[in-house]
């Protein structure tokens, strides 16, 4: 599928997309005419220490977040995955710099060879497909349970007050064709995210190791999807999942 048939199928009325409907409906004009990269230049502010850049400038055998570390350089590519990566360069730069920050550290510290570890594949799961949640104490309570009935059906209600922000790229790239399984790797919040400077300075190695991720199937919230209108949605163990005792992931406050 070409660049601009892919961009012109995205529904970008969707409910998580809806946030950044203007913004990103006009990278997609500019892209289809000028390239993706083009598009992300142009949408830069002018004081942004920052330029996107086609990903054949990525040389041979660098990391790609080790080279955005150094060159201060995002390789890019023509597709929506890049076009999600940018859109959250543009939106939550703070977020984006620390998560490349602490990524670029670790490749810097590792052993030539060596496994990943712990923190490069926290990194790549909060940068790829986190969603980040701040929401009333009994909703925060039934996701950490996997308490589904409880989370989307006995406190429906109390979503009114939640902020629930698509962070991932890979997970927005997802959604552009949206089915029931498709889970987030949600981050609890202690206020609401802003421009995501004070999340931004709570990352550290250790916490990210411990993996503190809960899953949600995005497709439940309320008012995101027409058919979770109707409480038997929730009934599939294959997306809903129980939890097991003493396996589920520690939560970030």
């Amino acid at each position: 599928m070409s660049r601009a048939a892919a961009l012109g199928e995205v529904d970008w009325s969707r409910p998580w997309l809806a946030p950044w409907r203007e913004r990103v409906e006009g990278l997609a004009r500019c892209a289809r005419e000028h390239g993706l990269v083009a598009a992300l230049n142009d949408a830069l502010p002018d004081i942004a220490a920052l330029r996107f850049v086609d990903q054949a400038e990525l040389p041979p055998g660098e990391p790609y977040e080790a080279f955005i570390a150094r060159t201060r350089c995002v390789p890019t590519r023509d597709n929506l995955h890049d076009l999600f990566n940018g859109l959250m360069w543009l939106e939550q730069p703070a977020l984006k710099r620390r998560l490349n920050a602490l990524h670029a550290a670790q490749i810097a510290a590792a052993v030539p060879g060596g496994r990943r570890g712990a923190v490069r594949d926290a990194l790549t799961l909060f940068d790829e497909n986190a969603a980040l949640l701040q929401a009333p104490p009994a909703l925060v309570r039934a996701l950490r349970e996997r308490d589904w009935h409880t989370l989307f059906v006995t406190q429906r209600a109390a979503w009114d007050q939640a902020e629930l922000t698509l962070f991932g790229h890979a997970l927005l790239d997802k959604l552009t064709q949206p089915r029931k399984a498709i889970t987030a790797h949600v981050w609890l919040l202690a206020q609401p995210l802003g421009d995501g400077t004070a999340l931004a300075a709570t990352l550290t190695p250790s916490l990210l190791a411990a993996k503190p991720f809960l899953p949600l199937p995005v497709l439940g919230v309320p008012g995101w999807w027409a058919a979770n209108e109707d409480v038997a949605f929730y009934r599939d163990e294959a997306v809903f999942r129980i939890a097991q005792k003493n396996s589920g992931p520690r939560a970030a406050a």
